[in-house]
């Protein structure tokens, strides 16, 4: 079982860095960037880092996923040729992703993150998510900003996208991870919308820093009230139905099998982080 309450952006320029999240840090998800945090003169190195740096390390149970560059720039290929013969990498994060994807799975036998971070893209989520060998998607509202003309601030609390996202996942049977949350400093601001991501049904959120990671996984897991409550409500839900009765009132609230329902997937969630 996979989890990925929290996925760590790795410069995949950084040896330090990429040593530090495979032996010292404990997100879920580590995702090595050649995209953003590598510059274009040093594609090539990075390339040659992570081809070489990556099957050394132990990387526990942390899924190793590598950022590549957008498929309609020059380093796309070269990328996906280096990443695709590093056996330990699980995952390829596609970023501007906007068309079907399942040629790069069938091409690489690895699994597919898209992330929707254009009008194009956006438009077309439901073709990207539902590409073979997708298992996770998330967004980025800067360049989603920027593609439409838009203000960087305006998509920072915009619930339209964020819903078109975790519904377009919850749709094909896939993960809806949260986006970067960049002002690293406000730790309650990204607890905050941690909470927030949560309750619209994300299962995780993508970090920058290793201050997030803890957070994240703590939002991102059942509380101990989740869990109470989720008991609660299947023991009296299976009793009542053993009595011929379909629906209860427990702590004066409706409980049908929706709730029943909700109330299961915490269980087993929590069941499966022991």
């Amino acid at each position: 079982m996979v989890f990925r309450r929290s996925q760590l952006f790795v410069p995949g320029n950084n040896e330090h860095m990429i040593r530090k999240a495979a032996l010292e840090l404990r997100p879920d998800s580590v995702i090595i960037d050649l995209e953003d945090a590598v510059p274009i003169d040093g594609k090539e190195n990075a390339r040659k880092l992570i081809s070489e740096l990556l099957p050394q390390l132990d990387w526990g149970n942390k899924e190793l996923c590598v950022r590549v560059n957008a498929p309609n720039t020059p380093w796309f290929y070269g990328d996906i040729d280096t990443v695709m013969k590093i056996d330990n990498v699980r995952c390829i994060v596609i970023p501007k992703a906007e068309f079907n994807l399942g040629f790069i799975y069938k091409a690489t036998g690895k699994e597919i993150e898209p992330l929707i971070e254009t009008a194009r893209g956006l438009l077309n989520i439901e073709e990207v998510v539902r590409s073979e060998g997708v298992t996770a998607v998330s967004y980025g509202i800067a360049d989603f900003a920027l593609s439409v003309g838009g203000v960087l601030q305006a998509y920072e609390s915009n619930q339209v996208l964020r819903t078109m996202v975790v519904s377009a996942a919850r749709a094909y049977g896939v993960d809806p991870i949260d986006r970067v949350y960049f002002d690293i400093k406000n730790i309650e601001g990204f607890r905050r919308e941690c909470v927030e991501a949560k309750s619209l049904g994300f299962v995780g959120k993508q970090v920058i820093h290793p201050s997030q990671i803890p957070i994240a996984n703590e939002v991102f897991s059942p509380s101990k009230e989740e869990i109470e409550w989720a008991r609660r409500v299947v023991e009296a839900y299976e009793k009542a139905v053993r009595e011929g009765r379909g629906a209860i009132s427990l702590d004066g609230q409706l409980v049908d099998h929706v709730h029943y329902r909700l109330a299961k997937r915490i269980l087993d969630f929590a069941n499966q982080l022991g």
